[in-house]
Formats: structure tokens, C-alpha cells, sequence
């Protein structure tokens, strides 16, 4: 496949990688749980945070997206900071696939798609992992 962009593509298309679609389910499925939030007040307790009080690295995530919702950036920043910073980049590069593989379906044109190497995806994995287990420690510190 040309690495280029191709106006017009014809042949087969290649099918979006199963971990995008996954995160982009998450993605989705979040913000509509954020939107029940804020019409309802109803959300998905922390089983962490119910039977220990402690907060893990996502605690906050729903009401940070009810708040982006709402339009109060500094409301979504105290609720969860990193998962503020994560999840427009993940959005952005998720999104991206998606928008590339839509139009590239509709023959419309075919855009590079991002490929990491199965190394980078790894150490990437294990760099988010480490970064929410320091966040998660560090914000019980208080």
C-alpha cells in the first residue's frame, strides 16, 4: 500500500485495528455516561474509592466529562488533570483512523494511516500504565 494520499482509492480496505475501535467504544461510551451524569446525577461508583476511600487514577473521569460538557475547562482540570491531557490525544489519534478509514471506504481518498511497531505500542502501553499508577499514588498523598 502507497504511503502517500491517493485520490479516488480503489482495492480492498484495510480494516480499522480492533484496539482503536475498543478505545474508541471507551471514548464514546464515557462521554454518554458523563452526559447521564449531568442530566441525572447518576454515575458509576469507584469500587476503589467505595471500600477504601482512596482514589484511583480515573476517579473523577465522569464528572470531568460532564463538566467539558458543560463548557467549564477549570472544573474538568480539578476533577482529573491527566486523564484531561490523555484523552483529547487519544481522541485526536483514534478519531484520525477512524476518518481515514471512513473515507478511504467511501473511496473518497486513502490518508497514511498511523502505524506503531508492536515495540513502541508496548512501551507506550506500559509508559500510560506507569504514569496513571504514579498519578494514582501521588494524588492520595494529600
Amino acid at each position: 500500500m502507497s504511503e502517500g494520499v491517493v485520490i479516488r482509492p480503489a482495492g480492498p480496505v484495510p480494516p480499522v485495528d480492533r484496539r482503536v475501535q475498543g478505545l474508541a467504544a471507551v471514548g464514546v461510551g464515557g462521554f454518554v455516561l458523563a452526559g447521564v451524569y449531568q442530566l441525572t446525577g447518576l454515575g458509576i461508583p469507584c469500587v476503589l474509592h467505595a471500600t477504601t476511600g482512596l482514589n484511583c487514577p480515573l476517579c473523577g473521569s465522569t464528572r470531568m466529562a460532564a463538566a467539558l460538557l458543560r463548557g467549564d475547562l477549570n472544573a474538568a482540570w480539578h476533577f482529573n488533570p491527566v486523564v484531561l491531557v490523555l484523552g483529547p490525544l487519544a481522541g485526536l489519534a483514534i478519531g484520525y483512523q477512524l476518518l481515514a478509514w471512513a473515507l478511504e471506504s467511501l473511496r473518497v481518498v486513502r490518508l497514511p494511516r498511523l502505524a506503531l511497531s508492536p515495540r513502541v505500542t508496548d512501551w507506550l502501553t506500559k509508559a500510560i500504565i506507569a504514569l496513571l499508577i504514579v498519578y494514582g499514588v501521588a494524588r492520595n498523598l494529600n
